[in-house]
C-alpha cells in the first residue's frame, strides 16, 4: 500500500513549490520530518531531495 506520510509529504512539497509561501513551506517541512521516521531507504532519499528543494525556496 505504501507509506501515507510519504505521500502527504510529497503533496505538501509540491504545493509549497507552487505557492512559495512561508506557511506552505513550513507545512511541507513538517510533513517531510514526519514521513522520514517511517520511510524506507528509497523514500528517505526522495525526502532528502525534496528537503533540498524546499531549502532553496
Amino acid at each position: 500500500m505504501g507509506n501515507p506520510l510519504f505521500q502527504q509529504a510529497k503533496e505538501a512539497a509540491a504545493k509549497a513549490k507552487e505557492e512559495k509561501t512561508e506557511r506552505a513551506i513550513a507545512v511541507a517541512k513538517n510533513a517531510l520530518s514526519s514521513a522520514f521516521a517511517n520511510a524506507n531507504d528509497a523514500e528517505r532519499r526522495q525526502l532528502h531531495d525534496l528537503q533540498d528543494e524546499l531549502d532553496t525556496l
